[in-house]
């Protein structure tokens, strides 16, 4: 993932070095904001997501279908 500088919104670069994240090749400013949050997730974790309603396929398959109020935000003016 690439972000934009939180100091200067130059677009940073992944730093090659022993600190990992971002670098601004501009100001210098460093983070790690996209790597996570330093958790750890047991392989146990891992393997209890199988269960979980959030990631079936239905619940999944719900997330991609469009809600009654995004049909009625549609900008298009087609026709008028």
């Amino acid at each position: 993932m690439r972000c934009s500088c939180k100091e200067c919104g130059t677009y940073m670069i992944q730093a090659e070095s022993d600190h990992l994240g971002c670098v601004c090749p501009d100001c210098g400013y460093r983070c790690n904001d996209c790597l996570g949050t330093d958790t750890v997730v047991s392989r146990e974790q891992i393997r209890n997501l199988a269960f979980d309603p959030r990631f079936s396929p239905e619940s999944l398959a719900a997330s991609f279908e469009e809600s009654e109020d995004e049909a009625w935000s549609d900008d298009t003016t087609a026709g008028w």
